[in-house]
């Protein structure tokens, strides 16, 4: 498992636990899902990919500051 993936994985846990019922968080294994990698362009992990009613509206690449991904996600919770 990639080490940035190790690093970001308590922040996305405390992300999906603050904005529970708000948000679904979902994570995918490009490894054993690389259709899924592929249909999504994700070339590098982690990536974020932030949907808005079935549409990709951002993606955010790399092991990023928990305030960057609150930063995407808030506009569209209103």
């Amino acid at each position: 498992w990639c080490g940035p993936c190790k690093m970001i994985a308590p922040i996305i846990g405390e992300i999906a636990a603050e904005y529970e019922g708000k948000l679904k968080v979902c994570k995918v294994n490009v490894e054993e899902a690389p259709d899924t990698a592929t249909a999504y362009g994700i070339m590098n992990i982690p990536t974020f990919i932030i949907f808005n009613n079935g549409e990709i509206v951002d993606k955010v690449t790399g092991a990023v500051p928990k305030h960057r991904i609150i930063s995407k996600i808030d506009p569209l919770l209103g």
